[in-house]
């Protein structure tokens, strides 16, 4: 079996040149790590994954968490997969930071430069979908600090992977979903997080592919509620008021409580189909009230649980993960079947 001493006599380099380049760590010239590559595809080098561990342990891993969605229960389950996989990685001196911010990019790049003091070495992350937050995360992938994105993505970034549902397949199901529970015609409002977070307008996108070869249905308003509960009642009840034609609502994000109960305090509750994203007990509540006729889950424990398992083997191996994209399965649960 080929070793780092090896590669590094045949190439010329001392083995902390050979080092940087098998983990990723930079200050290698091009041509250098061209031909420190090209040596260990030619000796198929594989890295003593167990060596590679037990070094890990000495040099006390950070790794970084940030988290859209401050008082969204959805990001409960995703905080208990991220706390599981921390109290797993603690075996390895590897600590996990964890940050919560509301839908704003100022916060977001606060709590980025929080972690990034605390001296992290790879960072997951909700994105929100804006060119400051792609920058930055372009910035720490060029200092050789990898990112994996959660529930969310975002566009033209060069992360190292994605963990969550195919948000645009979501979509599609909701339309698909809405279809099947409805009769006549449909007039649907659509009750949106944030048009700056890509997995709830992709979702939207992916409905609206659906439902434009559907005649019976027609999308009539957006709004979006930033995922807080309080605002969301006022805009169900604003947009059930000035569209009293609305007999259906799909959520794509949090705040579906609040939703619901504007639903039931405008009284539309025994003639409108809900669509929703999640299982949260409020959701729950709910669906064994019969107001919503379908929730589609997606797996929040994993996209909690998955991105730091994907960074730690990355900064111990160089190993990275077999997709770019790596998506969890979706469920799709009604009453009968809570």
């Amino acid at each position: 079996m080929a070793t780092i001493k090896e590669i590094a006599s045949l190439a010329g380099v001392s083995r902390g040149t050979v080092d940087r380049v098998l983990n990723h760590r930079g200050a290698v010239s091009p041509q250098t790590e061209a031909k420190i590559l090209k040596i260990v595809q030619a000796l198929d080098y594989k890295p003593n994954k167990a060596g590679i561990v037990l070094a890990a342990q000495k040099k006390n891993l950070k790794l970084g968490v940030v988290l859209l969605g401050v008082g969204n229960p959805f990001y409960d389950d995703v905080l208990s997969g991220v706390h599981d996989k921390a109290a797993e990685l603690a075996g390895y001196n590897c600590s996990v930071l964890i940050r919560q911010t509301e839908y704003s990019p100022e916060q977001q790049l606060a709590a980025i430069e929080e972690l990034l003091s605390e001296g992290i070495n790879g960072l997951a992350i909700s994105p929100y979908n804006d060119n400051a937050v792609r920058e930055k995360i372009n910035s720490l992938c060029d200092q050789g600090i990898p990112v994996v994105t959660l529930n969310t993505d975002i566009e033209n970034s060069r992360r190292l992977a994605y963990v969550g549902s195919n948000f645009y397949r979501s979509g599609e199901t909701a339309a698909g979903l809405m279809h099947l529970m409805t009769k006549g015609n449909v007039f649907v409002g659509i009750v949106s997080g944030s048009q700056n977070v890509l997995c709830h307008t992709e979702r939207i996108a992916g409905f609206r592919h659906v439902t434009a070869s559907c005649n019976n249905i027609r999308i009539v308003d957006i709004v979006n509620n930033n995922d807080d509960e309080s605002e969301s009642y006022e805009l169900t009840v604003s947009l059930l008021t000035r569209y009293p034609q609305i007999n259906a609502l799909y959520f794509t994000a949090g705040g579906v409580y609040g939703g619901c109960r504007g639903i039931v305090a405008c009284g539309r509750h025994k003639s409108m189909t809900v669509i929703a994203n999640d299982m949260v007990p409020t959701t729950r509540e709910f669906m064994e009230k019969g107001l919503i006729a379908a929730t589609i889950c997606q797996q929040p424990f994993l996209q909690g649980y998955n991105p730091l398992a994907i960074l730690f083997t990355y900064l111990t191996t160089g190993e990275e993960p077999a997709s770019e994209n790596n998506y969890v399965d979706v469920d799709i649960r009604i009453k009968e079947n809570l």
